[in-house]
């Protein structure tokens, strides 16, 4: 994809040796692998560059929804082309499109909805076009056209004019190389956003400068809107100079014309600094970032920026074309969250007032929830555990100025354009994998608040309390609850955030929330249809919707099949409801004969929703399976080509699946910083954590046809467990894998699999059966609200039916414990669900004749009056030995 033309300027690996990335990239052949790893000549050696491995062309057609342009890591600008045909591709840019209508500011890389692409920049000659010069485009010579990170070039115009596009964190710098003309042109499009301008300006400051702003938003047809201010500086004066209105009642103007004479010299530059807070910030942005006109000092800046991320991990072996693809998912998945904090400190917030934040800490927008939680999001802790810790403060921040968690946050205002409450999840992920620098009570009260809310997040918060699941035939209620949408997809994805919840919860030490929300996360259960093997959409009545695995209504963006083994944290349970291993296993080989949705009853591993099934092998005693499921993923799902990759990358989730898959390891469980194996792309990785430690993975045999697991080491021992657990890698871990061309038994053995999370399947969880036969002790609607009364009900094995039988003497039941009312101690005091308080209200005894004693009030648990009636709430009387006192405890 290279044009020979365009030789990158100042790139030799010796002019960026400075950085500290680099220096370990060059040494850690020899020096940072352990024993084993470290014989450097008998291995192919690490990518020297990776920034310039990177194709930035790669996902920009074909619906990846890229764009090519020019960005730092998490930067404020993307300076980059648009197209003009496909003006509704997310990324503005469509690789297929022979026309541009110039490299605006802003992008979004890989989204479903137009965003951004403000103030297209369009290089020019001959004079000011007739007619409306906001609508003018020019042709793109897309073979002069090259990206690597923090660099873009191409030819536009029937005369060609060379474009070369770099960044900083808060400026662009372009640099146009005209034919011999003294009509040499910059029109600057100001109400040309991808998605229109509702308002603009301009100001001509002296004869080389441009200061405007730009309005624009309506990102997937929400209202809110956000102000673009751009101070644009040039490296020689302009010859004239003009603001063009062509419609009376405009915003603004509609463009600025811009001449200069490039008779001589062919060359003009142009910097830029870009704000969303003021104009007087965005030149001090410039000022502070890019005082001068060296292009090439900028673009190597931009280089060495990039190859300090990208270093961090380092591959050898594979092909030309993995080791390209490889570099360009893992540089996607770095561009978003993107900093809106000027060099001040000062953010436009989520109240649409100037916020500033403390020094060294950007606030972070461009948060695309329901995707980057299930990959992007651990990747980017695990890689840079300070822009980690920020982004989750910055969620922080959003809920204190908005009053809930951005589902999806563009900009400064709220998207409802997808299911959950995916920023629990990402905030949970954040710490896991080490981003822990945030304030960390205020999320978690901020979290808990949320999920015990109906909100325009937690759609059917009291719907799920009462239900235990979310009705189909109840979008709305009296309880005050919000449109809920897709209700089975919606449920699948609480229960997400709820297990996210309850292992973030456990860091805190909150075992009380960790154990309530752990228990609610499995309300999937109830949606579970044996029928069909199905998670089914449900009425109020507890009838099931006909539904068959093609059917979409209430699923996003999926059928009923694509959403059937999304259960992150207890692949075990749903095997179990399946009927076994051999049952579900048999139905995952038919579903992964397809990788994108070829058939609606067959995986969609180019969406959101399939992400991490691939690995549910590995809990199910056959991770061959998942290493030859993910092999044809990485092999053929992806391309490094422009059409490579057939959906949305959305903010660099789809390329993280790609990069997690290459490492041979995946985050399936939310919340959680375990690791699932499939098998190392690459015959040597060496991951380098902030912490100094380091993760070696040596895989010498890898090749096209070596992706069977047969054997592995850690840290010199054999084992055959299917997972990494964080503590290991967290701190720095050898992985040595022998790799074959037939599946194996390694991993498929008892003990193999990776942790699950179910308090329903621990030891002492279970039903309390009463000795009236077929009933069980129940909280009444699955209730977690203090005071729900627990009730004689017939048993169904539900989880207001799940006991556990407590260290403190205590029977936990939905997050909480059976507790007798008020602490009381006559006959007929009934029982209750009630906080864990370690109170002799909630202590049980069982005796050898079957009965539970309260020793507080010395009588037993009751059924009053030997009731057969589902509802009776249970209560204590005097110990008599009748079958209504009777308990069997679970086991």
């Amino acid at each position: 994809m290279t044009g020979p033309s365009h030789t990158r300027r100042g790139l030799r690996l010796s002019s960026l040796i400075s950085t500290g990335a680099l220096v370990a990239a060059a040494t850690l052949g020899t020096t940072g692998l352990s024993a084993g790893a470290a014989h450097a000549s008998s291995h192919p050696a690490f990518v020297s560059d990776p920034a310039s491995t990177v194709n930035t062309l790669v996902m920009t057609s074909g619906g990846g929804n890229d764009f090519p342009g020019a960005d730092a890591p998490f930067g404020m600008v993307q300076w980059s082309p648009d197209s003009v045909s496909d003006r509704n591709a997310g990324g503005g840019y469509d690789y297929s499109d022979p026309q541009t209508r110039g490299f605006s500011l802003t992008h979004v890389s890989g989204p479903g909805c137009g965003a951004m692409g403000d103030v297209p920049i369009l290089p020019l000659t001959g004079g000011l076009p007739s007619g409306d010069p906001g609508s003018y485009d020019q042709s793109i010579d897309h073979g002069t056209e090259v990206g690597n990170a923090g660099y873009y070039t191409v030819d536009t115009g029937s005369t060609p004019i060379k474009t070369e596009l770099t960044a900083t964190a808060h400026t662009g710098m372009a640099r146009f190389t005209f034919p011999a003309t003294n009509q040499a042109d910059v029109l600057l499009k100001l109400l040309d956003s991808q998605n229109g301008t509702s308002a603009s300006s301009a100001q001509l400051v002296g004869n080389d400068e441009v200061v405007g702003t730009a309005t624009s938003g309506g990102f997937c047809g929400e209202a809110g809107s956000y102000t673009l201010h751009f101070d644009m500086v040039f490296d020689q004066p302009f010859t004239s100079a003009s603001q063009i209105v062509t419609e009376s009642g405009q915003p603004g103007p509609n463009s600025v014309f811009l001449q200069f004479d490039a008779s001589s010299n062919h060359v003009v530059q142009a910097k830029v600094g870009l704000s969303y807070v003021s104009a007087a910030n965005a030149t001090a942005n410039l000022a502070a970032e890019n005082s001068g006109f060296d292009f090439d000092a900028v673009h190597t800046a931009a280089h060495n920026a990039w190859n300090a991320q990208l270093g961090k991990v380092q591959i050898a072996g594979g092909t030309a074309s993995q080791q390209q693809l490889f570099y360009t998912s893992l540089y996607h998945a770095l561009l978003h969250p993107n900093t809106v904090t000027d060099v001040n400190g000062q953010y436009m917030g989520f109240d649409n007032a100037v916020h500033t934040a403390p020094a060294g800490h950007p606030q972070y927008d461009q948060f695309s929830g329901w995707d980057v939680y299930k990959g992007q999001t651990q990747l980017e802790a695990m890689l840079d555990p300070s822009v980690a810790s920020d982004a989750a403060q910055s969620l922080v921040n959003d809920y204190a100025q908005g009053g809930t968690f951005p589902q999806w946050g563009f900009m400064n205002f709220y998207n409802w354009v997808m299911d959950g409450d995916p920023a629990t999840a990402a905030i949970s992920n954040y710490y896991a994998f080490g981003g822990t620098n945030f304030d960390t009570s205020t999320a978690l009260s901020d979290m808990l608040t949320e999920a015990t809310t109906d909100n325009n997040v937690r759609r059917g918060t009291s719907l799920e309390n009462l239900y235990g699941y979310l009705p189909s035939d109840l979008y709305t209620s009296a309880l005050g609850c919000c449109n809920v949408r897709d209700t089975a997809s919606s449920l699948i994805e609480y229960d997400n955030a709820d297990f996210a919840l309850s292992r973030f919860a456990n860091s805190m030490g909150d075992s009380t929330d960790a154990t309530k929300f752990n228990v609610r996360a499995n309300n999937w259960k109830h949606i579970f249809n044996p029928a069909n093997d199905l998670l089914n959409p449900q009425q109020s009545n507890g009838t099931f919707d006909s539904i068959t695995t093609s059917t979409t209504t209430g699923f996003t963006e999926s059928t009923a099949a694509q959403n059937r083994f999304d259960v992150g944290f207890d692949q075990p349970a749903l095997a179990a409801l399946y009927g076994g291993n051999s049952t579900i296993n048999a139905d995952l080989d038919y579903y992964f004969q397809s990788s994108n949705s070829d058939q609606p009853d067959q995986s969609f591993l180019s969406n959101e929703v399939d992400l991490g099934t691939p690995w549910f092998y590995d809990w199910t005693g056959e991770p061959s399976h998942t290493q030859s499921v993910v092999n044809r993923v990485e092999n053929q799902l992806y391309q490094d080509t422009p059409a490579g990759f057939p959906n949305n990358d959305d903010l660099g989730t789809m390329s993280a699946q790609y990069v997690w898959g290459a490492l041979g390891m995946y985050p399936v469980t939310p919340g959680s910083a375990d690791l699932a194996f499939n098998s190392p792309l690459f015959t040597q990785i060496a991951i380098h954590l902030d912490s100094g430690n380091t993760v070696a993975i040596n895989a010498p045999a890898a090749s096209a046809s070596n992706y069977y697991v047969q054997s592995l080491t850690v840290n010199g021992t054999a084992s055959t467990h299917t997972w990494l657990p964080a503590a290991s890698w967290k701190s720095g871990v050898t992985l040595n894998f022998t790799l074959g061309s037939s599946p194996s038994t390694w991993g498929s053995g008892a003990g193999d699999a990776p942790p699950s999370y179910d308090d329903s399947t621990l030891p002492g969880t279970g039903p309390l059966v009463s000795g009236i036969a077929g009933k069980c002790a129940d909280d009444s609607d699955r209730g977690t609200t203090d005071g729900t009364k627990v009730q004689l009900y017939t048993c169904n094995n539900s989880v207001a039916q799940q006991f556990t039988v407590r260290s403190d003497g205590s029977l936990g039941i939905m997050g909480g414990c059976l507790d007798v009312s008020q602490g009381g101690t006559t006959n007929g005091t009934l029982v209750q669900r009630y906080t864990c308080n370690q109170t002799g209200s909630q202590v049980w005894q069982p005796q050898s004749n079957g009965s539970l004693v309260n020793p507080q009030s010395g009588k037993c648990l009751d059924d009053p009056n030997s009731t057969t009636t589902d509802g009776t709430q249970l209560q204590i009387y005097t110990c008599d030995n009748t079958p209504a006192q009777v308990w069997k405890l679970p086991s």
